[in-house]
């Protein structure tokens, strides 16, 4: 661990752990989105796009604290990394719901649901680990989970593009609930990105 002369800004923690309870927050609400009636699916996404805005504003919160702040709790280009990569986990997950809504889609194959699991689960994760990076301690469950995780979101996403393929009727549905899976993928992907921004953190402070 490396010794620090100066008082650092511990705040930083606490704005993590806040992020990342919005992300828990907002995999819970795509969930009960893709989950309603086609007709309630607007109410939800509001929701949706509410929770996207307060995942705004603590990133904001921690890239102002980030500007003001002269001692750190670590690098300052790994405080901006983390907090800009839990803000994409955010905005792929919304933009996957909000495409749902803007599209009319009446239904998603059953893989979707499988996609939205394992996003729910990152969540929940990644809500656990952040408080975590305080102490530097027990976090190497974490990721690997996380990439175990991206792993059988992988899996899953190319099942469903094969499936999509081999079974479509109609090309613009297709091409609507294509990009709906590639959103989720993303954003399996964006939270395998968290993971390894907090592995690269806690191999520095050790």
């Amino acid at each position: 661990m490396r010794l620090r002369l100066t008082p650092e800004d511990t705040s930083f923690f606490d704005l993590f752990a806040t992020s990342a309870k919005h992300l828990v927050t907002g995999a819970s609400l795509l969930a009960e989105l893709l989950g309603a009636d086609p007709t309630q699916r607007e109410g939800v996404s509001q929701r949706l796009r509410d929770a996207e805005h307060d995942a705004d504003d603590s990133t904001h919160e921690i890239m102002r604290r980030l500007n003001s702040t002269f001692v750190t709790p670590f690098d300052r280009q790994d405080i901006y990394g983390l907090a800009s990569a839990l803000d994409d986990c955010m905005d792929f997950m919304e933009a996957a719901g909000d495409l749902v809504v803007l599209y009319r889609i009446s239904s998603l194959p059953a893989g979707v649901s499988d996609q939205v699991q394992v996003l729910q689960r990152q969540a929940e994760l990644t809500a656990e680990a952040m408080p975590r990076l305080r102490s530097m301690k027990d976090l190497s469950d974490y990721w690997v989970e996380i990439n175990r995780l991206e792993n059988q979101a992988d899996r899953t996403y190319r099942q469903l593009l094969a499936e999509l393929f081999d079974n479509a009727t109609d090309a613009i549905e297709l091409m609507k609930v294509k990009e709906v899976v590639e959103e989720l993928e993303a954003a399996a992907d964006a939270f395998e990105k968290v993971a390894h921004i907090v592995e690269t953190i806690a191999v520095k402070e050790s």
